[in-house]
């Protein structure tokens, strides 16, 4: 099972000097493909987390702002995630975005976001999606589906659709802020186009081609 990428290149001329201006110009490549139907849902992003002991974990989640200062995504604090984000706050972002060839990889440091900037988030959710935030301990074991949903029809009928949600205490952000971004293009051949933006301490980038 192969396909044959045959896109256009990615030279290092071509770039932004700053990464998440390149980003934007790649998020937006993205984000035209899904309105084709050829890519679904561009913000979606593998989230890959390391307990204390190195033991990893990943997962889909989706990316609500990105911006200079990194890419931000929420989650329940008591998630598997949120609980290896607490013992060691590494983490590696990955947008597939295959049917147009590319990639982007992201390695970082996540540092939850402010209360107020949670809440601003959190009021813009679709009012079931308010409710489930509250209605999943998310990671942990339950009994049954049904379980579930008992618990949301609760909430339904505690918050109707007019009625204020309260953000979940247990409920909030993460900002990846990121050390390097490199940029995937698939070419012929396997010999694809990788290039990475490193962060220097003067708060600076450095780009290299990595072998394919």
């Amino acid at each position: 099972m192969r396909k044959q990428y045959r896109a256009q290149g990615l030279e290092e001329q071509n770039l932004a000097t700053h990464p998440m201006d390149q980003f934007a110009r790649w998020f937006e490549d993205a984000a035209r493909a899904a309105l084709h139907g050829t890519i679904y849902e561009p913000n979606a992003m593998v989230v890959s987390t390391a307990d204390a002991h190195g033991r990893p974990s990943s997962r889909t989640v989706l990316m609500k702002q990105y911006d200079t200062e990194g890419f931000v995504f929420y989650t329940n604090y008591d998630s598997r995630k949120a609980r290896e984000l607490a013992e060691n706050p590494y983490v590696s972002l990955l947008f597939p975005w295959h049917p147009i060839a590319r990639q982007v990889v992201v390695t970082g440091i996540a540092r939850r976001t402010g209360r107020d900037e949670t809440a601003a988030y959190f009021r813009t959710r679709p009012h079931g999606s308010r409710l489930g935030a509250w209605a999943s301990a998310q990671s942990s074991v339950i009994g049954s589906r049904d379980e579930l949903e008992s618990t949301y029809a609760g909430l339904a009928a505690r918050y109707p659709e007019d009625e204020d949600i309260p953000v979940p205490p247990h409920w909030g952000g993460y900002r990846i802020a990121p050390e390097t971004i490199e940029f995937w293009q698939g070419r012929e051949n396997r010999l694809h186009d990788r290039l990475r933006y490193t962060a220097r301490p003067d708060g600076t980038w450095t780009v290299e081609r990595l072998s394919p």
